[in-house]
Parts: C-alpha cells; structure tokens; sequence
C-alpha cells in the first residue's frame, strides 16, 4: 500500500486528502474543501490577494482534520504531494511551502504535481477506473483541452481552447443573464425549464493559417458575443427576459461543441474511450449527452465522480500515486511555483535539478 498526503491550493479551493493505493485501485481516505467561492462571488471573481490569504488560514486545519479523519499519522505516509503549477502563483506557494515544510519536518518525499496532470488522474477515483490509452476532455473554468492518456503515462495535447474555458464562458454568459457566481451551476439550474433549441447560436470554429479549421478545437469567444447581441436585442421585445430559453440554448451549444469534436477526435484516431474531468464535466447536459453519443460511435465514456470534479486534493493525490507506481521519485525541496507550465513537461517537476 502507497499512502500520500496532497494539497491544492491552485485557485480558490483550499483543499487536503489523504489517497491510498492498494493494488490496481485507489481510496479516498479523508478529502476536505474549504470553499471561497462566496467571498470571490461579490466581486464576479477570484481575487487573488484575498484567495493567498485565505489559503493560509485554512489549509493547517484541513491538514489536521484529513490525518484525523483518516486515522494516519506522518511516519505512515510514502509522500507530500502538491500542485506546485499552473495556477494563481501566490495561491500555489501556500500549499507548495505548506508541502515542503511538512516533507521536510516529517522526513518524506515530496512530490510536485501538474494541476491538469492531477484532472486527469481524476478519473483513477471512479469505482471501475478506466485503463489507458484513452483521449480525455478536460474542461474547466480555466481549461478546455483534448488530451490522449497512453498507458506508460505519456500525455499529449491534441485539442484546445484558443480563447475563453468553457467554465469561463458560463461565468461571462451568467453575468450577463444576472446569476451568480459561479456561472455554470446558476446556468444549468436555470436551463433546466428552458427550451434548447429556441436560440441558434455560433459554434466557433478555428480556422487553420493555411486554410480550413483545426478538427479538435475550440472557441467560444464567438457564442459569448452572440449571447450578449441576443440579450441586447431582446431586451427590446421582451419583459421579462427569456432567461430560461437563453440559459438553455447556450448550456445546448457548449455541449454539443465539446461532444462534437471529442467524439470525431476519439473516431478518427482509433481511441475506444473517452473521459471527462473538470469542473464543467459536472454538467448533467454535457453528461448525458456525451453517453448517449458515445454510445452511438461505440465509444465507452467514463466521467469522474461528481465530487472530484472541481479542484480538490483527492485528485492530486491520485496523480501523485500514478507517478510513484511508475517509479520512486520525488521532487526538489528547492521547487518554485509557476503560473503556466506545460502539460508534456510534467515529469520535469520530479526532475533533480528544479525547472523554476
């Protein structure tokens, strides 16, 4: 058995977790959350300055309370594991000094994971976890890419996002319609009574510099300004808004965008499984109607549990036991933190000589 502490601290979620690796499968033994997204709500955004701060408050609680919980102690731990990038860099060095420390004082390994690495171990937490190689559709309030998953850990990128996240344009799309913060659970909430087909909006393609569009692709820059001119032009015909129609042909459009393309990319590169990760993979829309197409293609859908969806710690820790079931590494003392790092460099973050 292969037990880590991990902590995520990469935005606005304070999180700690205790995992454990027993055989093939993974246990969540302790997994806690300290949500800021109601103090960030009043501003329509994560504030970094106050997210740091908050990091600082929380996170020895939820290191207490998860070795508690889960009834281990230091000496029982293989590693102390934490996102160390991409993400809010003051945020990051909360839980990558947080981690250090602790590695240090209690004489373990410490491990520096990637924050999309660990979305995609993600899906290690399902009960029948699926076995690579796979493609993944990571989308989330900062991502939205397609990635294949090969079975000796190699990751590459094949599909992005070339301006807004899908979760981002949910928040813009919700300010606009007046909802809350976040943006994608006040869409779907709202959507749920509404008519999908009653908008046509743009499903923003990319084109290629020597002609054509990229197949895998995404941009949403497009519908948000379809959105802002249907508002704009409804407001003159109609009092109320139709909240509810608009809600639910946006939420229809992302969907159909993200099932679209990740089916096509699984189809034309021969990939038998698909996986979603990330905070908009909790969209039951998007659920439901990437299984039924998947079904259709004869591509087999895993999601990861609802509850590891969002930023967590359960998900760094998984990816923190993939690494170490590939080989006993850990990571320098002397690591930094970084605001954007490429996905197929993750590995350099156990590298001895630090990238940053």
């Amino acid at each position: 058995m292969t037990t880590v502490l991990a902590l995520e601290t990469s935005c606005d979620e304070s999180a700690a977790a205790i995992v454990r690796r027993s055989g093939r499968g993974m246990e969540v033994l302790a997994h806690g959350i300290a949500s800021q997204v109601e103090e960030h709500a009043q501003w329509g955004g994560v504030v970094p300055e106050i997210a740091s701060r908050r990091h600082v408050e929380a996170l020895p609680h939820l290191v207490e309370a998860a070795l508690s919980e889960a009834d281990v102690a230091f000496d029982q731990l293989d590693a102390v594991a934490a996102t160390v990038a991409p993400g809010l860099v003051g945020a990051l060095m909360v839980g990558s000094v947080t981690a250090r420390s602790l590695a240090v004082l209690h004489q373990r390994p410490f491990l520096a994971i990637h924050h999309l690495e660990a979305h995609l171990a993600s899906v290690q937490l399902a009960p029948d976890p699926p076995n690579p190689p796979y493609l993944v559709l990571l989308v989330s309030g900062g991502h939205t890419e397609l990635i294949r998953v090969d079975a000796d850990g190699g990751m590459l990128r094949l599909g992005r996002s070339h301006d807004d996240a899908a979760g981002e344009a949910f928040d813009k799309v919700a300010r606009l319609l007046g909802l809350t913060y976040p943006g994608g659970p006040a869409i779907q909430a709202l959507a749920e009574t509404g008519d999908p087909r009653r908008f046509a909006l743009p499903k923003g393609r990319v084109k290629r510099p020597e002609g054509g569009f990229y197949p895998y692709d995404f941009s949403f820059s497009g519908l948000k300004t379809a959105m802002l001119r249907q508002v704009e032009g409804l407001r003159d015909l109609a009092d109320p808004l139709p909240l509810a129609d608009l809600a639910a042909s946006f939420e229809q459009v992302v969907a159909d965008v993200l099932v679209d393309r990740s089916l096509r990319c699984c189809r034309e590169l021969g990939l038998p499984r698909l996986v979603m990760v990330g905070g908009v993979a909790a969209n039951r829309r998007l659920r439901s109607l990437m299984e039924l197409r998947g079904g259709k293609d004869g591509v087999d859908v895993c999601c990861a549990p609802l509850a590891y969806c969002t930023d967590n710690a359960a998900m760094v820790g998984a990816a923190a036991l993939q690494r170490l079931s590939l080989a006993p590494q850990k990571s320098s003392i002397s690591l930094g933190v970084s605001a954007r790092w490429p996905l197929d460099q993750a590995s350099a973050l156990q590298a001895e000589a630090p990238p940053f």
